[in-house]
């Protein structure tokens, strides 16, 4: 059975019954966060994140660039419980849940088949919840663009993640960003919301679903980015890259591509309806970096263009196509 997705609503003000997951980047003791009521969940990135077995935590190879990275936290309204199923740990408040699972490829016949298992027991164990609605994906795949043609990791992973995760009517905002580590282990980690949000395309962009056949047997299964059904506006955005209808811009040029993703998170932003300007203090992003060497151009350039009160975390990481060497993603709220 697919993954259990209501359409998007007919009106977005219909939706809009949940308190806001509030995420922010903190420089504290993960045990100090982890004793806080209200936190759903905790990301660690990098081998300096500490390492923890709480279900409600998960550390995920992406090195930072410069200093440690801030932890990632997500706060809930509400009595938060937390437990393991097998390879899943999660957690979750009356709205909103944190379900996460890493699978070793040895384990599987390859990145394709890790895929569609980790998909599929996702989606089992939310479609028996009280969180059915998939919000948001976060996929961490080593070695993203190893391989040529259709043999590419990337296009595997594609493939396994529409054999385990069939949809009928929407699909979740995601990220499928690449690591460094070797290790063969595929990372996946869902929120999941009691209500279903409403998914969010960019008219600059061709809807990835429907990419042409050159990217692949299989389109890759997200939407750009769903705005969230809160009182209050949130946009969860999917990686968002130097992309124009279909095609990559500005081959080689990282200054260029990192303009052009601005103007399309500008234009996604106006999709959705949102009034608040990209740059902000309560609207965190992630910005993922293929060269260590334009990680601080990058990092200033957003600082210019955002404002110095912009929650931003750099990550070394490889983007889903190789001519690609930025992509950001992140929490739009206002």
């Amino acid at each position: 059975m697919g993954l259990s997705l209501s359409p998007a609503p007919a009106g977005v003000d219909a939706a809009l019954t949940l308190p806001p997951l509030r995420v922010e980047y903190a420089h504290a003791a993960l045990a100090a966060l982890l004793a806080e009521s209200d936190v759903l969940a905790v990301t660690g990135f990098g081998r300096a994140a500490p390492a923890c077995a709480d279900p409600r935590y998960q550390r995920v190879a992406l090195e930072p660039a410069g200093a440690p990275a801030p932890l990632e936290v997500w706060r809930s309204a509400g009595r938060i419980e937390s437990g393991r199923d097998g390879a899943l740990r999660w957690s979750r408040s009356a709205d909103y849940a944190f379900v996460a699972i890493e699978l070793d490829e040895r384990d599987f016949a390859g990145i394709a088949a890790t895929t569609q298992a980790a998909y599929a027991r996702l989606e089992a164990w939310c479609r028996a919840s009280a969180t059915p609605h998939w919000l948001r994906v976060w996929n961490y795949v080593d070695a993203i663009n190893f391989g040529f043609g259709d043999a590419e990791r990337y296009r595997l992973f594609c493939s396994g993640r529409a054999a385990g995760m069939a949809v009928a009517a929407s699909y979740p905002a995601a990220s499928a960003i690449g690591v460094h580590d070797g290790a063969r282990r595929l990372q996946v980690c869902v929120l999941a919301t009691r209500q279903p949000g409403a998914a969010v395309e960019n008219p600059r962009q061709v809807s990835a679903w429907r990419y042409p056949r050159e990217y692949g047997p299989v389109a890759p299964s997200f939407a750009r980015a769903m705005r969230a059904p809160t009182r209050s506006p949130q946009l969860y955005i999917s990686g968002t890259a130097a992309v124009v209808g279909h095609a990559s811009h500005h081959a080689g040029n990282v200054a260029a591509q990192l303009a052009e993703t601005l103007t399309n998170l500008d234009s996604l932003r106006v999709a959705a309806g949102c009034t608040t300007p990209l740059g902000n203090p309560h609207s965190p992003l992630r910005v993922y970096v293929r060269h260590a060497a334009d990680a601080t151009r990058v990092h200033e350039t957003l600082l210019a263009r955002l404002g110095v009160d912009t929650p931003l975390l750099i990550l070394l990481g490889n983007i889903c196509r190789a001519e690609l060497l930025v992509e950001i993603d992140g929490v739009l709220n206002g």
